[in-house]
């Protein structure tokens, strides 16, 4: 942070001005004097970089600056983003995700109309953290609910009614543990897909929390009703969801490598 600071003081148009004016004023001096004065122009210039690099108005500047570009970097990520997921979507999840969008567009339309505003500067940077999480979220919800829905259930649901009947009749202790254990492995996968509908089921509850939550603050932000409560309502969505995200990521991640 200190040295991009620093980077900013040296290059900032004001300091490089009166480097080239001085140098330049500098070249009409005799040789011997020329030398002396290239040295002092320098001095002079370090001494104004100095003065920037330790000036508060110039730091908040420098601050502001830099959360201005990495909003914009974040905007560009939730567009991308987007992109991606909206191949994994069905109808009614794309309109969430266009909703989401619109709502996301509106933020950053009102960050640009007033800057300065600290609040609405913090609050808009995380929003925007929020709907990328959002949208990662959804495309790996989507993702799951395609493969689960390609899932037929139904040949292993036969199979265990099947061998459930068998069990009737086998004579043989062994022929039958075996087929007691095949019943229940198959009822230990469609409990396992079971559990990951109802783990879906939530994971869109929390869908839909977070866009109504994205739109409430888009509805205080345009009516200039920001406040910290806000900011650390933003911030604890915000965490629950890329911890919700980060399960999901690394479930498919596993199950892809399982292929």
């Amino acid at each position: 942070m200190k040295l991009r600071l620093l980077i900013s003081a040296l290059t900032s148009y004001r300091n490089l001005g009166i480097l080239i004016i001085l140098s330049i004023l500098s070249s009409f001096l005799g040789r011997d004097m020329s030398y002396i004065a290239y040295g002092l122009s320098f001095a002079v210039y370090l001494g104004f970089s100095l003065q920037s690099f330790t000036s508060k108005k110039f730091q908040d500047n420098f601050i502001h600056e830099s959360k201005k570009k990495h909003i914009k970097k974040l905007d560009e990520m939730c567009k991308k983003l987007a992109d991606e997921a909206k191949v994994y979507t069905n109808a009614a999840y794309f309109k969430k995700l266009c909703s989401i969008m619109e709502d996301r567009s509106e933020i950053v339309k009102a960050y640009f109309k007033d800057e300065s505003n600290y609040l609405k500067e913090r609050i808009t940077e995380q929003t925007l953290n929020l709907v990328i999480t959002y949208i990662k979220l959804l495309k790996n919800f989507c993702k799951r609910c395609r493969d689960l829905n390609a899932t037929d259930v139904n040949p292993v649901i036969e199979r265990i009614n099947q061998n459930k009947r068998k069990l009737d009749f086998i004579k043989d202790p062994k022929v039958y543990e075996d087929v007691k254990k095949t019943i229940e492995m198959d009822e230990k996968m469609l409990n396992r897909l079971k559990e990951e509908k109802q783990e879906l089921e939530r994971i869109d509850t929390k869908l839909d929390y977070i866009k109504s939550t994205v739109s409430m603050f888009k509805h205080q932000i345009g009516m200039s009703m920001e406040s910290e409560e806000i900011i650390e309502k933003i911030e604890n969505t915000l965490n629950e969801a890329t911890a919700l995200e980060s399960v999901l990521e690394k479930r498919q991640k596993k199950r892809n490598s399982a292929y």
